[in-house]
């Protein structure tokens, strides 16, 4: 699966307006131009996983939500990606997997 830079520049927009930055106050937290922040925003230039690492830090997300857009606060965390994954595996590993998560929830 490829990266939609557009989507993943949005959301860092987003997450910085969240956090009520200006595209300058959070260039000069990152030492970089605000040039360069503004194509990240905009989807036109490639972002690394440290640089993406460094904005999560600034703006008080995850690099999850920013890639996949799904907080890890939301009720549906993961839900997708247990289900691939689940769907992927014979039954009786399906079996042991039902056991073992109901075992940790009735012990709540």
């Amino acid at each position: 699966m490829a990266l939609d830079y557009n989507i993943i520049g949005e959301r860092l927009k987003q997450a910085r307006i969240n956090k009520k930055l200006t595209q300058e106050k959070l260039a000069e937290q990152l030492d970089v131009s605000v040039a360069f922040l503004s194509r990240i925003e905009r989807g036109s230039s490639f972002i690394n996983l440290k640089r993406l690492n460094q904005i999560c830090s600034i703006l008080d997300v995850t690099e999850g939500e920013i890639l996949n857009g799904v907080s890890k606060d939301s009720n549906t965390y993961l839900n997708k990606d247990l289900s691939n994954l689940i769907k992927n595996c014979p039954p009786e590993k399906i079996s042991l997997i039902y056991n073992i998560a109901k075992v940790i929830i009735d012990s709540e």
